[in-house]
């Protein structure tokens, strides 16, 4: 009988932590952590992590690089890796608390218009930190609904600690645009919403004519593709004009909202871009469903549309997730764009921003369409998850 071979042990050393706190030990000392300057339009002077360091003690910061070495020579361990995730947590709370108390020192100076802005150390810490929490919570090989209600819960220091950064710049800027903030996140969830539900029903249509007709994909395929290389904005400006002769030639069209700007051109689209995605992942399931299922269904008297419906729709939906978690992604970042067009969102405080030079209020329009396109990631993956759970 053939002995069964031992186990192997994983590698104590952790290669990724240990660049990400090389790195984080970089930025710390040559990137700035904030800028103060005198107003919201001026970049400021530059304030360095050690000197912010050096002003509340950096104890803090000493024991927690010791606690790196330690942690990067003992990362087979599942402690370690759980203690990894909470302590960079922690760290990502304690960056954002480090910056509010210098912004909130900063303010109580004679002018009230100094403004306190995130600098690129304090970005690429917070970038690091999360990174390295993400590779440790992926270290715990926990299934899939556990990793994401865990990755969820590293979050919740940084939400504790929002209150202690009102003084800083992106704070204030979200104070002076609080009243458009939540009208944008909807709008932004509209076009998004607008463009994924027509492209998912025209998507599955054609993917189930696809494979009635196989000629069909050589054809189709190939416009989808050169679509998606096309620049969204050129795209934009190619639908403008047919959607404004549109409008004028049927005036109803015009009174439902379809003209050359707004959401029209924006929906339209971003319908397109998300198409090839969906079709693809789509014939791929449907591809996927066993003939001998089919042959069945179609025995017991079933229609192609029902055959469509309860039999290869239910089979291929696993896959077509796959495809339609890309489309959503995309369509929420790409909805940013739309802005240029009059369809309003958050790209709109984004190209605000943009436009009068205040980086703030630029993050204060990106970090909520990343959190969007992140959580769609996360859904998806649950439902994934929840589909290919037996039934009890």
């Amino acid at each position: 009988m053939p002995h069964s071979l031992p186990a192997q042990t994983p590698p104590a050393f952790n290669p990724v932590l240990a660049l990400c706190a090389v790195l984080a030990l970089g930025a710390a000392w040559a990137l700035p952590f904030v800028r103060v300057a005198p107003n919201r339009l001026l970049s400021g002077e530059p304030v360095f992590l050690t000197q912010v360091l050096q002003a509340q003690g950096g104890w803090g910061a000493a024991l927690l690089v010791a606690w790196l070495c330690i942690a990067i020579t003992q990362s087979h361990k599942r402690f370690t890796q759980a203690s990894v995730a909470l302590v960079m947590a922690v760290a990502l709370a304690g960056l954002w608390l480090l910056a509010g108390h210098h912004a909130s020192t900063a303010s109580q100076g004679d002018n009230p218009l100094t403004r306190t802005a995130l600098g690129a150390g304090f970005w690429t810490l917070a970038a690091l930190a999360w990174m390295a929490a993400l590779d440790a919570v992926t270290r715990l090989q926990l299934a899939t609904l556990p990793r994401l209600l865990l990755q969820a819960a590293l979050l919740v220091p940084l939400l504790l600690a929002l209150p202690a950064g009102q003084d800083l710049s992106i704070a204030k800027e979200y104070a002076n645009h609080r009243d458009v903030f939540a009208p944008a996140i909807w709008r932004h969830l509209q076009i998004v919403l607008l463009a994924i539900a027509p492209a998912v029903a025209i998507g599955v249509s054609l993917a189930w004519r696809m494979t009635r007709a196989p000629r069909l994909r050589e054809t189709l395929f190939p416009v989808l593709n050169v679509i998606q290389t096309i620049p969204s904005i050129a795209l934009f400006g190619l639908l403008m004009a047919p959607l404004a002769w549109l409008a004028a030639q049927a005036p109803a069209l015009g009174r439902l909202g379809i003209s050359g700007v707004g959401l029209a051109p924006a929906v339209l689209a971003l319908l397109l871009y998300a198409l090839l995605p969906i079709v693809r992942s789509a014939l791929v399931g449907l591809e996927q469903v066993p003939e001998a299922t089919v042959t069945a269904a179609r025995a017991m008297g079933m229609t192609p549309r029902q055959v469509l419906w309860h039999v290869e729709l239910p089979l291929a939906l696993p896959v077509l997730l796959i495809g339609l978690r890309t489309a959503v992604v995309q369509t929420t970042g790409l909805a940013a764009v739309t802005a240029l067009v009059g369809a309003g969102g958050l790209g709109s405080i984004m190209f605000d921003g943009l436009f009068s030079a205040a980086n703030e209020l630029v993050m204060l329009g990106v970090i909520p369409i990343v959190l969007l396109a992140v959580l769609a990631d996360s859904f998806f993956k649950m439902l994934g998850t929840l589909l290919e759970m037996p039934a009890a």
